[in-house]
């Protein structure tokens, strides 16, 4: 249901020419703002995730200039699959197929779906983007004890949003 809600909205936002595309091509002006809208999204969502990056680096540093007794390993994995996830974002499906594509076209309702999903990877990055700037604050504090927590929890924080992004290829082409 949410996905009419989404197409509705994009359709409400098309000007004249859009609608002419729409009523010749099949939906094609409505498929292309889905497929922009998503796009600008991602690019959004992989900024946040870089400027995180750059913040998470800091910390890095700052617990090795310590020398404390926080999981160096934990911190140097969330910069790997930060770098992981960053790239499929950036490298994402836009969601085009061909005319003759044998997997089938992609329909407005699938990329209205994958569009909505992604919004809530957005909610998940913003969550994942206070909890880095909370425990920016706390290294910053020197709270090594508290420090060791948020980094664990800063982990698994990063490790769902990598499950969670994977399961976007099934909103795409989900099997039968």
């Amino acid at each position: 249901m949410a996905e009419h809600d989404t197409i509705k909205t994009v359709k409400s936002q098309q000007g004249l020419l859009d609608k002419i595309q729409n009523f010749f091509l099949g939906g094609f002006a409505t498929k292309e703002d889905l497929r922009e809208l998503d796009k600008k999204m991602r690019d959004t969502q992989y900024q946040t995730l870089s400027d995180m990056r750059h913040t998470w680096e800091e910390i890095y540093l700052n617990v090795l200039d310590a020398n404390v007794k926080v999981s160096k390993r934990d911190l140097k994995r969330v910069l790997q699959k930060l770098d992981r996830v960053m790239a499929k974002i950036r490298r994402a499906d836009y969601g085009y197929a061909g005319l003759w594509n044998r997997k089938g076209q992609i329909n407005e309702n699938e990329l209205a779906r994958v569009f909505n999903f992604d919004k809530t990877i957005t909610g998940d990055i913003e969550i994942m983007e206070t909890a880095v700037k909370n425990i920016n604050q706390v290294v910053e504090d020197e709270n090594w004890t508290e420090a060791r927590e948020n980094v664990k929890h800063i982990k698994k924080l990063i490790y769902e949003l990598e499950d969670k992004w994977n399961e976007r290829e099934n909103l795409f082409r989900p099997l039968m």
